[in-house]
């Protein structure tokens, strides 16, 4: 992908329909720590300064917002703010109150902060496929959770047996 933001990205799909899709870049670390966002919220609580989860740029739309990707098993589902179960034990949550459970101790174990996130209009996803933009793979938890951020693009793509030094930008070879 041309766009300078996508290039190599790694996108979690959330939600796709009729009126469009929503997703988070699951590849692009940022410079802030979990502690630097229970700050600027106003976020305390005993376990805040030893929470180790990653912040990572979900996309270029609304990069205030946050949302909680993490692994649900186990996690009581938050009884405030958004939440979206995303396929077997993975969901994610713009819950304040998730959030307030991490800062404490409580909340998930396995999880990552998302600011912004990716998103397309009717039909734009579809069209960005087509011309080849995007290359789908299954959710497959490990990815999300286990592969370090900085190699997920090539661990999705080895999924499919496609080597990333292979990969070539369709627009420059058909010119």
């Amino acid at each position: 992908m041309r766009c300078p933001f996508f290039n190599h990205t790694l996108v979690l799909l959330i939600d796709h329909g009729d009126e469009g899709s929503f997703g988070f870049v699951v590849n692009r670390k940022t410079d802030l720590d979990l502690q630097d966002v229970f700050t600027e919220v106003g976020v305390t609580g005993e376990a805040a300064s030893s929470v180790d989860a990653p912040v990572l740029l979900g996309g270029p739309v609304s990069p205030e917002s946050g949302w909680i990707l993490y692994d649900a098993e186990g996690v009581p589902q938050p009884s405030s703010g958004k939440t979206i179960a995303v396929g077997g034990r993975i969901s994610c949550s713009a819950s304040i109150e998730l959030l307030e459970r991490l800062a404490r101790g409580d909340g998930p174990e396995t999880c990552a902060m998302m600011l912004g996130y990716s998103g397309w209009g009717a039909g734009q996803l579809e069209g960005e496929m087509k011309q080849g933009s995007w290359i789908p793979v299954d959710l497959d938890y490990s990815l999300l959770f286990d592969t370090p951020i900085d190699e997920r693009w090539e661990a999705a793509l080895a999924t499919l047996g496609i080597d990333p030094a292979r990969v070539i930008d369709s627009q420059i070879a058909s010119a």
